[in-house]
């Protein structure tokens, strides 16, 4: 089988500081290579790497070898001759791969339509794969109407339709509930057969799903690396021991304290998109300190019932009637990305700062919390697009509870963080929501988690 992509001696540094350390590996056609780890820990600044656009700021050390020519050697025009066709690339945020400005099914027409030259035969195919992936009736949406699981999908079909023989995969199931999360790994199975597949998760049924080879990966160290069955069944290493052990499988149930009065009650709620109803007649309440789980596949409507409590959609019928009236801030709303709700200009440092000043927060609240998050405070100079998914999901978590908000509605607030810290990150959510007394509504696709975490569950 012939060599793909070789990597050798690849590391990665920002002035004196390292970032990745040297790492070798090799992928050949009919292979899969999965780099499994925290978050943060350079699995994404590796896939920049290899395919050329590692910010001007990082240092490469080492070899890469695409398709039998080195890396280093390939002119800019020539490396973009590589994408699409050869070299199919998913980027870990759905939004930053599509266009805010066309709907979905033109931009993964206008692929089929570049490499063939026939657009009937382009539209043709992407109406098939969009059935494929259980969006056949929205192709004629624009980014922004669809909800993280749905963006991933559209990604996934953008940065496959050219037919590129290898492709590069960041967190290709993240956000996506169980039965969409097996029909990406068929479709990254699929492209195994026919090429190859460098994933980048923390998802440790998609690692055993693919097979292949694991790299287990922390703070940009190898950890423990072999075949994927030995691996996941016989971890030597003690970093891929908790990564298993954090599988919500296998938490403890949650002691959950009593609950305080009720701050929300919920009557009748139904919504409704012309012809199509997302839920009806639902009848629930929630009080201080409880944790309400919502559950239910990508698409279901799980989003826009969070945005309906928060204030930001009317529902189509029912009431909601609060026990107190919430003043501003009271309400708020943890996005399901992060990069669609917070500025790409300003660092994060701006951001807090900015809270702090409208809202009064003392700023020496800050360190203590971010250290609780693993934050570290060196990220604070840093802009929105230069941290990684799970550091910005966890800065949102941490500007919300800077609020001391009464409700929290969290829309799949641990969907981009390793196993490891998403449990540790979801437990201390829950344990300062329920310290401050506020009311937490927690939506997930993860059943499991919810089970061992919620009070209540409403299942959509």
């Amino acid at each position: 089988m012939s060599v793909l992509l070789n990597v050798e001696q690849l590391s990665i540094q920002v002035g004196e500081q390292t970032l990745v350390e040297p790492l070798s590996f090799e992928l050949r056609r009919g292979e899969a290579v999965t780099i499994l780890g925290e978050t943060g820990s350079g699995k994404s600044l590796m896939a920049n790497a290899i395919i050329g656009t590692l910010p001007g700021t990082l240092n490469m050390q080492g070899d890469v070898t695409l398709f039998g020519d080195a890396q280093r050697d390939l002119s800019h025009d020539a490396r973009q001759q590589l994408w699409g066709k050869k070299l199919a690339v998913l980027p870990q945020e759905p939004w930053y791969a599509l266009s805010p400005l066309m709907a979905v099914g033109e931009q993964v027409r206008e692929v089929h339509e570049v490499v063939n030259g026939d657009p009937a035969q382009a539209q043709t195919h992407t109406q098939a794969a969009f059935q494929g992936v259980e969006l056949g009736d929205d192709m004629a949406k624009f980014p922004h109407q669809l909800s993280g699981g749905m963006a991933q999908r559209v990604a996934y079909l953008c940065a496959t339709q050219a037919g590129g023989e290898l492709l590069i995969a960041d967190e290709p199931t993240k956000g996506l509930d169980v039965s969409r999360r097996d029909q990406i790994i068929a479709q990254l199975l699929s492209h195994k057969q026919r090429g190859a597949v460098l994933t980048i998760t923390h998802d440790i049924e998609v690692a055993q799903q693919l097979g292949g080879e694991i790299i287990v990966m922390k703070k940009g160290v190898v950890q423990e690396r072999g075949p994927a069955q030995q691996v996941l069944s016989a971890p030597q290493s003690d970093y891929a021991k908790a990564l298993i052990a954090a599988d919500p499988r296998f938490w403890p149930s949650a002691s959950l304290p009593t609950v305080g009065e009720p701050v929300l009650h919920v009557e009748n709620l139904s919504m409704h998109y012309g012809d199509r109803t997302l839920f009806e007649q639902l009848n629930f309440s929630i009080a201080q300190g409880e944790i309400l789980g919502i559950s239910g596949d990508s698409g279901c409507g799980k989003s826009t019932l969070a945005d309906i409590l928060v204030g930001l959609k009317r529902a189509t019928g029912g009431t909601l009637r609060h026990t107190t009236p919430f003043a501003t801030g009271d309400v708020l709303k943890l996005y399901q990305d992060p990069p669609s709700a917070l500025p790409k200009s300003a660092t994060l440092h701006t951001l807090l700062s900015d809270l702090c000043q409208r809202h009064t927060i003392e700023p020496t609240r800050i360190e203590p919390l971010m250290a609780k998050l693993k934050l570290s405070m060196q990220l604070l100079g840093r802009k929105v697009t230069q941290v990684s998914g799970g550091e910005l999901q966890r800065f949102a978590i941490l500007r919300a509870l800077l609020m001391k908000p009464k409700l929290l509605i969290a829309d799949e607030p641990t969907s981009r963080l390793d196993p490891v810290t998403a449990a540790s990150t979801l437990q201390l959510m829950t344990t300062l929501t329920q310290e401050m007394g506020c009311a937490l509504v927690l939506i997930s696709h993860d059943k499991v988690a919810l089970s061992k975490t919620c009070h209540q569950i409403i299942r959509l």
